[in-house]
């Protein structure tokens, strides 16, 4: 797909920088400024292009940090070519860390939900494949009650079945260091792929403007 291009471009770039983008990966440091005694809790989710997800939470109220990656598959270690290939199994997800005094997971649920078509399987705006089906992952059972509960609230809102996938977090895999924070450090690419996807078109037939 498009991005495809845009991530081909910016491999060749952090390739002859000569990063050890393993060990970046394997690392995952938090953001600077965020206390370390901060109360955090986790949340993941997957809503297709992980660029796109991560942005909409890094503005959510509450959101400590999040983490571009790779959850939900068999293959130890994927890197992004492995995953956009699609056999591994993993879908592209945003691990969310947020602070439980100032938000809560009912309402990243409810940004998660409108920053995804909830109706069409295996695929999010122009990226097509399994690896870009939107789910929430839970994290323990009063996640996966919220979810499912806030599932079945939507599937009277619309004519077609919610097909989003809600299953147990598996292990979480970090994207390449050129993948985080993708919107902020490239923000001219950024768009012109948001754009020509066409999310916040379809984002506005589904849910409203």
């Amino acid at each position: 797909m498009r991005r495809h291009l845009i991530a081909a471009a910016v491999l060749l770039a952090a390739a002859a920088s000569g990063g050890s983008d393993a060990q970046a990966r394997q690392s995952a440091p938090p953001r600077q400024g965020v206390p370390a005694a901060a109360a955090r809790d986790t949340a993941t989710f997957a809503g297709g292009c992980f660029w796109c997800v991560e942005e909409a939470f890094d503005k959510a109220a509450g959101v400590v940090e999040t983490t571009s990656g790779y959850t939900g598959g068999r293959t130890r270690n994927p890197t992004y070519e492995q995953v956009s290939a699609g056999g591994t199994g993993h879908a592209e997800a945003v691990r969310v860390v947020f602070d439980p005094r100032k938000t809560s997971y009912a309402k990243l649920l409810d940004v998660f939900w409108h920053n995804v078509d909830p109706l069409t399987p295996n695929r999010q705006f122009c990226d097509e494949g399994a690896q870009y089906r939107s789910a929430v992952f839970y994290h323990d059972a009063e996640q996966r009650r919220l979810a499912e509960a806030s599932r079945r609230a939507l599937d009277g809102r619309f004519s077609r079945p919610v097909v989003t996938e809600i299953a147990p977090v598996g292990e979480f895999w970090p994207a390449e260091e050129y993948h985080q924070d993708y919107h902020r450090k490239n923000p001219v690419r950024y768009r012109f792929y948001k754009f020509t996807c066409g999310r916040a078109q379809r984002l506005a037939e589904v849910w409203g403007s």
